[in-house]
């Protein structure tokens, strides 16, 4: 049984730290307390493990080897002073403050199902909001010696779980002209405006709306002076991908632009970030997760298929089983709505608990068989 007052508790702990990622030494903060409340629930004190400057926490519960990985992150989006304005609070049943959805409730909710436990790492990074920059090789290294990963980022909407994120690939275009005055001579220039304004085009044919392939040209600089024929420029480029299969073929592509005007040349920098997280990776512990909720007494969770990544990408990309989307449930992730409705607390907390427990139960060979874990 879940004990709510301490696990809001706990929530409060975590939210009136602020922990934005860019800043190491409010990361090193929120480590510090984050480490004391996980000691506190568990029993056991974390690992600290610092990648350029930045804190990140790891327990191993338990004596025997570890084989299931909880996997969350401590810091947010939200800059120093926000709490200020929208301070920690609950009230109607709905609990605020900057973090309290994305994802430090769920980071509460992972210590709390663990307690106790044996053969459970819990791992708590402190970088996720930036894309993983330092902790990515320590994640995947950590999903290599599981035979399960539950991630406790929050739920989709409506508490669904999430079996499916699509996978990221981030691109800078380059295009690099010749300069020329415009008013006098723009003939004698290579226009990089022009010659972007044809790769712009051409990369957002590469998305594939049946496929749930996306392809979107963003940022773009060109020029210097307004009377200057332009001599170069670029344009960002966010790739989301359901399957590697095509992350693959939008990477072929892109990396195949040529220039169209004589004598401009096209560069193309970056590549794959995330690989997706594809339904065949969740679905016998999407699965587990519905018969733990059948036996539990609670609504079956549904399932959701989202275009942000997580870590959960990064360790199913290195084929291990992964659930998403079991921390709280509520809304507004990064924005200024963001909330965590208390009631589903509880019931959430002991669904992981369950799930917990099925996989470290002795039927492994079950499991194994069924898919929900890994050999």
């Amino acid at each position: 049984m879940t004990d709510l007052d301490a696990l809001l508790d706990d929530i409060r702990l975590l939210v009136e730290c602020e922990s934005p990622s860019a800043d190491l030494d409010a990361v090193a903060r929120s480590a510090d307390v984050v480490a004391g409340v996980g000691a506190a629930r568990m029993g056991v004190e974390p690992e600290r493990i610092v990648l350029d400057g930045r804190t990140h926490l790891r327990w191993r519960l338990g004596s025997g080897p570890s084989r299931v990985l909880l996997l969350g992150h401590h810091d947010t989006v939200w800059p120093l002073g926000t709490l200020e304005r929208r301070p920690y609070a609950v009230e109607g049943g709905v609990l605020r403050g900057p973090g309290c959805f994305d994802m430090l409730a769920g980071v509460a909710m992972a210590f709390a199902a663990a307690a106790g436990l044996d053969g459970v790492t819990v791992l708590v990074t402190g970088d996720e909001e930036l894309g993983s920059p330092s902790s990515r090789g320590l994640v995947e290294d950590e999903a290599r010696l599981a035979e399960a990963v539950l991630v406790l980022e929050a739920s989709a909407d409506g508490g669904a779980l999430k079996t499916e994120r699509k996978g990221v690939s981030l691109y800078d275009v380059r295009a690099t002209g010749r300069a020329a005055h415009a008013g006098l001579e723009p003939e004698r220039g290579v226009n990089a405006s022009v010659e972007l304004a044809h790769q712009v085009l051409a990369v957002a044919r590469l998305g594939d709306a049946s496929a749930g392939t996306t392809v979107t040209p963003t940022a773009g600089r060109s020029g210097s002076t307004s009377n200057t024929v332009p001599a170069g420029g670029s344009f960002s480029v966010d790739v989301r991908v359901r399957t590697v299969a095509e992350q693959e073929r939008v990477d072929r592509a892109l990396r195949a632009l040529a220039p169209v005007l004589p004598g401009a040349e096209v560069e193309v920098f970056g590549g794959p970030n995330r690989p997706p997280l594809e339904a065949t990776a969740s679905a016998a512990l999407f699965a587990l997760a519905q018969a733990v909720a059948d036996r539990l007494g609670l609504p079956a969770p549904s399932a959701a298929s989202v275009g942000g990544a997580s870590d959960g990408n990064l360790t199913a990309g290195v084929g291990t089983p992964t659930l998403d989307g079991l921390g709280a449930v509520g809304g507004g992730a990064h924005a200024e709505d963001e909330h965590v409705l208390v009631d589903a607390l509880p019931g959430r907390t002991a669904l992981l608990r369950g799930l917990l427990e099925e996989l470290l139960a002795v039927r492994t060979n079950d499991l194994v068989a069924s898919g929900a874990v890994r050999p």
